[in-house]
């Protein structure tokens, strides 16, 4: 058996590698290495992958978050609400733009957002919501953006971790993770889903006026050269991470599939496990199947109930078994986030999640030996 990776990024370009070194050969070539073509190219194919009017590329996911933050025009003090359980980089960019974060309690099930949580954190400050499509699916969208048109609140997406997974709607009607907000934010970090080879980012949106702003945004407040009419920052996705992101997508949906299909063989080998809590989707799927795409696992995370989930993690660690929890400390116990605002009874939810979540190796690489022996190493630990 080959050496387990959390992230397979090698075996993975082995897999595309003639296609890669083409394109960042192109790159190199043309010198053409800030704004060139490959930058276009990938932005018109990712706008037609996704189905959203504009894609705007730029440094990295977090850049992509503030930067959508700033195309709505947000000021000091708004309040904006978002989920205690996930990476401090969603509510990083709040405190930067000196806006007011506002943490609420997620599900137990899938993680995301927590819909009354939103309901009564709602101030009339609130002036954006921003809900994080955790580990791979999308948040309840549909309700989300009742609440937003009920209180006439932005929409803000971040899908750093969803790139390729659907919503369904009640009526039937599908979307892509990413199109269904005001605006939504996503990151090419290596080991995303769709990953580049370095730090990369984008913002999506179906506004003209929005997308005009933020393409300003990102390059110093400049739509003609020296000539600043916004405020903006300097976030730029270079040529050789477009390449790369370009030679990748049309991989993305096999990535996702086969990512999904390492899923159903970790849930089935842990099925009718009382001390195993799996993965639960959110959407329309019942069940975890090859063909369903509201969910692309670019996390595969379990709960443990029974037993020590640190103690599982140092057990993994010793059978040469890599994992990680995600997320260790909840946003509100963290000291730059700590707000006397905050009741611990108001995060139950995470409070415990923090104590329970593991999450095992995910990627494209995976073959049934390896799973085979990570799941086999933790049901041995769990049962004892």
């Amino acid at each position: 058996m080959k050496k387990i990776q959390m992230v397979d990024l090698k075996g993975q370009y082995e897999d595309i590698k003639e296609v890669v070194n083409t394109s960042i050969q192109e790159v190199l070539e043309t010198t053409a290495f800030i704004n060139g073509p490959k930058v276009h190219q990938f932005q018109k194919n990712l706008e037609q992958y996704l189905g959203v009017k504009h894609v705007i590329p730029c440094a990295n996911g977090t850049d992509a978050l503030q930067i959508a933050m700033m195309g709505l025009g947000l000021k000091p003090g708004d309040e904006v609400i978002t989920a205690d359980f996930t990476f401090a980089a969603t509510v990083e960019v709040i405190a930067l733009l000196q806006l007011t974060p506002v943490l609420v309690d997620v599900n137990e099930d899938d993680f995301n957002i927590n819909i009354e949580a939103i309901k009564k954190a709602i101030t009339p400050k609130t002036k954006a919501i921003v809900p994080v499509h955790l580990f791979g699916q999308c948040a309840n969208m549909e309700a989300i953006l009742e609440i937003a048109e009920a209180h006439n609140l932005f929409v803000i997406e971040d899908n750093a971790q969803a790139i390729g997974a659907t919503y369904t709607f009640k009526n039937g009607k599908k979307a892509q993770a990413g199109t269904m907000g005001h605006v939504a934010s996503t990151s090419f970090f290596p080991s995303k889903n769709l990953g580049c080879y370095g730090d990369g980012g984008a913002i999506f949106t179906n506004d003209d006026d929005l997308a005009h702003t933020i393409r300003g945004i990102v390059n110093h407040g400049m739509y003609e050269r020296y000539h600043h009419d916004v405020v903006g920052v300097n976030s730029r996705l270079d040529s050789i991470q477009a390449a790369v992101l370009d030679a990748k997508l049309p991989h993305l949906d096999t990535y996702n599939k086969k990512r999904r299909e390492a899923a159903i063989k970790y849930n089935k080998a842990f099925e009718g496990n009382k001390n195993i809590v799996t993965p639960k989707l959110s959407n329309a799927c019942e069940t975890i199947c090859e063909s369903c795409d509201c969910h692309v696992f670019h996390q595969y995370t379990l709960r443990v109930k029974g037993v020590e989930r640190d103690a599982l993690v140092k057990h993994l660690n010793e059978n040469n078994i890599p994992c990680g929890v995600y997320y260790p400390i909840p946003l509100h116990l963290q000291k730059a986030y700590l707000d006397e605002r905050y009741k611990e009874e108001d995060f139950t939810v995470t409070n415990q999640l923090v104590k329970d979540v593991i999450s095992l190796p995910m990627h494209t690489e995976l073959d049934d030996d390896q799973i085979e022996f990570i799941t086999s190493t933790i049901i041995k630990f769990v049962n004892g």
